[in-house]
């Protein structure tokens, strides 16, 4: 059920990569999976809908979406041999522990554990 104001939907850019590049990674880190709208667009249903947008131009700031990892080392890992590049390593914060990496298409995210 959709709640009202709710997050339910993130779109990323995939500018500094190609589209299958940013989809390798996600498929070959997080096994996700991608429905193709179109050359430059490919969406993912991963807990959170979303979709990377292959022509969405070097705008400023960008979002910093958080993923959930129950074992941050395992997870860390993966990010490294599926080609990704961490920015930060594992840190503590109040919650939980977390690293920032960036994606082939220059995308910062983070990903967290308790």
């Amino acid at each position: 059920m959709k709640l009202n104001g709710k997050l339910d939907y993130l779109e990323l850019p995939a500018t500094g990569g190609t589209l299958d590049s940013v989809k390798s990674f996600y498929s070959a880190a997080f096994a996700w999976s991608f429905t193709d709208y179109g050359p430059t667009y490919s969406a993912f249903a991963e807990g959170l809908d979303g979709g990377f947008q292959a022509d969405a131009g070097e705008a400023g700031a960008r979002p910093l979406p958080v993923l959930y990892s129950e074992n941050l080392e395992d997870t860390l890992e993966a990010v490294e041999n599926a080609g990704g590049t961490i920015v930060r390593p594992i840190f503590s914060f109040p919650g939980g522990r977390r690293f920032h990496f960036t994606d082939p298409a220059g995308n910062e995210l983070g990903v967290w554990g308790e």
